[in-house]
């Protein structure tokens, strides 16, 4: 017998026996769902193991664990269960997402600069579905462990955080928000300073040498931590040899292709220049990805940031509606001065995500993420469902493009018996889908509930809460 429940009644009822974690008052108003028992019935289930989907399915879960999956027609539902009609909706895992950050850009004249959403970007994270994530740089390290902790506590609404430490980077780029080592005795001292208080792993930017590098690696690897890089003086080879763990934005950020290039130099307009003129199908490529995957050096794509203006959203998700109006019209001024201007932008962007592809086929551990910076079009929440369509469109299966984006970011995190699929044992960690995925990807942007450890929260309440803030907190 299937049953269908009209949620909006069932918002302020709560069992006296919380599910996961104390909630506050606070957080309280974005709960729809919160008892001890669940079974969402007759379900698509898309379960990020990358194996094919499956039908009618059932899954239930009490509180934050999940105790069964199967075929609806074989599966027993606990007495007292509260039970979802999952008919014509899907289920896949909380995305499990990988270059996220705490900050927004916000640039001032001809100064990038970029400031921090320390209550806007939680709530949007987890209302795009993502239920755990990593700040790949942080600018207030001690801000991102402050909500990590609340969040944990159940007095601020969000994703499970993995706070990655202040960028590792020596003088180039003038962001006045980056700190700058002043030698490679500083990096040592930095990594040890941040992990006492917390944070779980560490990134490398733009003008450091092989040697910070190397330092940074032995220092985090000591402590069992790792280190990510978005690279320029450093090509992703180089990288990749001395033992970093992680890659960001793909190959975007590939300096590898320069020729004749110069050690330990960033020079961010030849490396442009030189992916944009390298074929789809370079040796060089080939070869680049060939060392990747044998050293195990993992790649994250962040290609909503940059994704073209021709023919694409102002704000890719559907956005619009979170950013302040002053925010907004600076946004849509920049998207209107570059229609019809990026085509270079356009191959890149393609180029990328078929290396991406080649990449995560030959066996590398490809992750996904958002990186809301850039030219201000990358909201988090949105741009997260947005990376799930993206890949889809550029011809990553289904089930291949929901992996990325949970069980592989589990994997990295090392958290891959705790979340990232959808079977027993695991936490409940998933999304309720208003909609089929198989019949459009773009139905990711009907998400009704997202279960975090068991409560399931408002994904449209959440969202409206932040209406016209990002830009301002």
């Amino acid at each position: 017998m299937k049953f269908r429940f009209f949620f909006l009644l069932l918002s302020t009822l709560f069992c006296t026996q919380l599910s996961a974690q104390e909630i506050s008052r606070a957080i309280e108003k974005f709960v729809a769902i919160d008892t001890t028992m669940v079974a969402i019935a007759h379900v698509t289930l898309i379960d990020g193991s990358g194996e094919a989907i499956k039908n009618d399915q059932t899954i239930v879960f009490d509180k934050d664990r999940i105790i069964s999956v199967g075929d609806s027609e074989m599966s027993a539902i606990p007495e007292g269960a509260l039970i979802i009609d999952g008919t014509g909706k899907t289920v896949i895992p909380g995305l499990v997402m990988m270059h996220e950050h705490m900050f927004y850009s916000k640039p001032f004249e001809n100064w990038f600069s970029v400031g921090q959403m320390t209550f806007s970007f939680p709530r949007l994270y987890l209302a795009g579905g993502v239920t755990t994530m990593r700040t790949a740089g942080s600018i207030q390290p001690q801000t991102d462990l402050n909500v990590k902790k609340w969040i944990n506590e159940g007095k601020m609404t969000g994703p499970k955080m993995d706070v990655t430490g202040p960028f590792i980077e020596r003088p180039g780029y003038e962001i006045p928000e980056l700190g700058y080592i002043k030698g490679t005795e500083d990096v040592a001292e930095m990594v040890n300073y941040w992990a006492e208080r917390g944070v779980t792993s560490f990134k490398l930017y733009n003008y450091i040498t092989k040697e910070d590098m190397r330092i940074c690696v032995e220092e985090a690897h000591k402590r069992g931590l790792k280190v990510t890089g978005h690279l320029c003086s450093i090509t992703y080879e180089e990288a990749s040899e001395i033992g970093i763990d992680n890659l960001e934005h793909g190959f975007m950020a590939s300096s590898d292709f320069i020729e004749h290039k110069e050690e330990n130099f960033c020079d961010p307009m030849e490396a442009r220049k030189s992916l944009a003129m390298a074929s789809v199908d370079d040796p060089r490529i080939t070869r680049l990805i060939d060392i990747l995957v044998k050293n195990g050096t993992a790649v994250t794509t962040t290609p909503v940031v940059f994704e073209p203006y021709t023919d694409y959203e102002v704000v890719p998700g559907g956005g619009e509606k979170a950013l302040s109006p002053q925010i907004l019209a600076d946004v849509q001024a920049r998207y209107d001065r570059r229609i019809n201007k990026d085509s270079v932008v356009k191959a890149s962007f393609v180029k990328d995500l078929i290396w991406l592809k080649r990449y995560y086929d030959k066996g590398g551990l490809l992750m996904a993420g958002t990186d809301p910076t850039g030219a201000g079009r990358t909201v988090a929440g949105y741009a997260n469902q947005r990376t799930l369509e993206i890949l889809v469109e550029n011809g990553f299966p289904l089930v291949d493009a929901i992996k990325i984006c949970t069980l592989n970011g589990a994997k990295y995190l090392g958290q891959e018996d705790s979340i990232g699929t959808i079977e027993p044992g695991k936490k409940s960690d998933l999304l309720l889908i208003d909609g089929d995925l198989q019949q459009n990807i773009r139905n990711i942007r009907s998400l009704q509930f997202v279960f975090k450890e068991g409560v399931g929260y408002d994904s449209a309440k959440l969202f409206e809460s932040v209406k016209g803030m990002v830009g301002v907190n």
